[in-house]
């Protein structure tokens, strides 16, 4: 089997990588008074490598490093790591990673947007008396699906696929827990679409700062007006599913193989960095555009 990789895409990475971290490294200075330490390979080479390989389509990491970036793509690092080595100070980037994504990698909001959560396995539910790797840090929860052990990704996207907040929780909170929904929406404003998980109490506070959730409503709740733009955006939440599709199937985002929690979570960070790297991500036609489209006269 032949693999085509996107030299490209992995240059991209790395600038975008290497000026976060200049950055970085400024503001550590400043704070720490302390000059960087000179490594053998630098912290964005690391994060470009652990990023990049969420574009790949590998599933295993050793191979992906071994083959494509110590042999087919040797010529673009320097002086790296052997595999044992650079698995050693990969947890040094973790903290470095997950600042990249909150403070570069983020969209900003459009007219419509939508939340959800995803389940995170670990471990198989048969088996998690059993997993050591997350004890006492992994819960059980359950979703339409099923019960699974893990952790939850909570979400919201905007209507052209991109990710605009994100919050990492155990499996058994409830995606409108109050606290929850608080923090993940406390720069929000605007319609927030879900499905009937997010009807909630707390609805009217939100309203009140300017963020309107808009879900299906419930039988026993009775007949509820809403507009047909509303309606349009409500029937395209099924946008945040592809997304996680995309996520889990394209970005190896979830799997039950890590050693660690530090890789867990590096692992996370990771993915979700490289799906923003997507030259094209889900979207939907925005309200005028559709409404434009539906009013066209064909003249035969």
């Amino acid at each position: 089997m032949r693999t085509i990789l996107d030299s490209l895409k992995l240059v991209e990475i790395f600038i975008a990588c290497d000026d976060f971290c200049k950055q970085f490294e400024q503001y550590s200075m400043q704070e720490n008074d302390e000059p960087p330490k000179q490594r053998q390979m630098s912290d964005s080479e690391m994060m470009s490598i652990l990023i990049f390989y969420h574009h790949s389509g590998f599933k295993c990491f050793k191979y992906y490093y071994e083959q494509i970036i110590l042999r087919a793509m040797r010529s673009y690092w320097k002086n790296p790591y052997a595999y044992a080595a650079f698995v050693a100070q990969i947890p040094r980037v973790n903290f470095v990673l997950f600042a990249f994504l909150s403070a570069c990698r983020l969209a900003a909001t459009t007219e419509a947007n939508y939340v959800d959560s995803t389940p995170l396995v670990v471990a198989h539910n048969r088996r998690k008396q059993s997993n050591k790797t997350f004890k006492n840090l992994a819960r059980t929860g359950k979703t339409s699906t099923g019960w699974f052990f893990g952790f939850k990704l909570h979400a919201v996207i905007n209507q052209k696929g991109q990710l605009v907040v994100f919050r990492i929780t155990t499996a058994n909170v409830a995606d409108n827990n109050h606290d929850l929904l608080e923090k993940l929406t406390q720069k929000l404003k605007g319609f927030l679409y879900g499905d009937k998980g997010y009807l909630t109490g707390l609805a009217a506070r939100l309203r009140e700062r300017g963020l309107e959730i808009v879900t299906k409503y419930r039988k026993t709740m009775g007949l509820q007006a809403i507009t047909y733009k509303k309606n349009y955006y409500l029937s395209h939440r099924g946008l945040i599913e592809t997304v996680f599709d995309c996520l889990k199937n394209l970005c190896d985002l979830d799997h039950s193989r890590h050693r660690s929690p530090l890789n867990f979570f590096i692992n996370l960070w990771s993915a979700l960095i490289a799906y923003t790297f997507f030259d094209q991500t889900p979207s939907i036609t925005p309200f005028k555009e559709r409404i434009a489209q539906s009013c066209e006269i064909v003249v035969i």
